[in-house]
């Protein structure tokens, strides 16, 4: 075995120890488990080489999963500090993904990340109201999307076909939502995920909208959180 030396360090590290042989694929999707564990942290902090800007296809697709988690997201230079500020000038970094940048400023932006992980804990109700608040109006707007397809389905026939009609124009038909309720459109789902899940479904056997439950949503948002705000301190202050 070409790792036998490795017991000399005991079963402690041994049990640890894993290798193996390349290519070697997830078996799990790797997208998924990011994404999940970005609605629920507070913070996120996507690491990049000063030195190499280019980015797997699998990162794209990662940070493609953050969508809707902007305001958790910090874009850190690893190990930046051991970079002289002439190369953090240099053409390819600036276009790339961090423009102009002098030594005062990137203390600043030092100080600001440090800044940011020490107030986690400070802003953690803050930070969990507005989940909360997203969360609500993911469901409006779901509500708001379910209800409008199940209009658009007929009575009797060709139900399966006007389904399938549906989802293959589901950007089209976000986009009627969209105007019809004046909806930020940055607050629907992934177009793309959504008719995934949308085609393991009969729409005509979904629920009718309930207007007073929407309504319910809106008091909500519009003052039972406003006044559960004033019950706090500003984390902010």
């Amino acid at each position: 075995m070409p790792f036998s030396g490795l017991t000399t360090f005991g079963t402690a590290f041994l049990s640890k120890f894993q290798c193996s042989q390349m290519p070697h694929p997830r078996s799990y999707d790797f997208t998924g488990v990011t994404s999940w564990l970005a609605a629920k942290c507070d913070l996120i902090l996507l690491l990049f080489d000063p030195h190499k800007l280019d980015i797997s296809d699998e990162f794209k697709r990662v940070i493609g999963s953050l969508r809707g988690h902007d305001d958790k997201i910090r874009v850190v230079l690893n190990k930046a500090d051991q970079v002289d500020t002439h190369s953090l000038n240099d053409k390819p970094v600036n276009e790339a993904l961090i423009g102009p940048i002098g030594k005062e400023l990137f203390e600043k932006e030092q100080d600001d990340l440090l800044s940011d992980l020490k107030d986690i804990p400070k802003k953690a109700c803050d930070r969990q109201i507005n989940e909360f608040v997203k969360r609500a109006r993911a469901a409006k707007i779901h509500a708001y999307i379910m209800s409008h397809l199940k209009k658009e389905m007929p009575a009797i026939m060709g139900k399966a076909n006007a389904q399938q009609r549906l989802i293959d124009n589901l950007e089209d038909e976000f986009a009627k939502v969209q105007r019809e309720h004046h909806l930020p459109i940055g607050d629907f789902p992934n177009v793309e995920h959504f008719r995934e899940v949308l085609s393991g479904y009969s729409i005509d056997k979904f629920e009718k909208l309930k207007p007073k439950m929407v309504q319910a949503v809106d008091d909500m948002l519009g003052y039972d959180i406003p006044e559960l705000l004033k019950n706090f301190k500003n984390p902010y202050e």
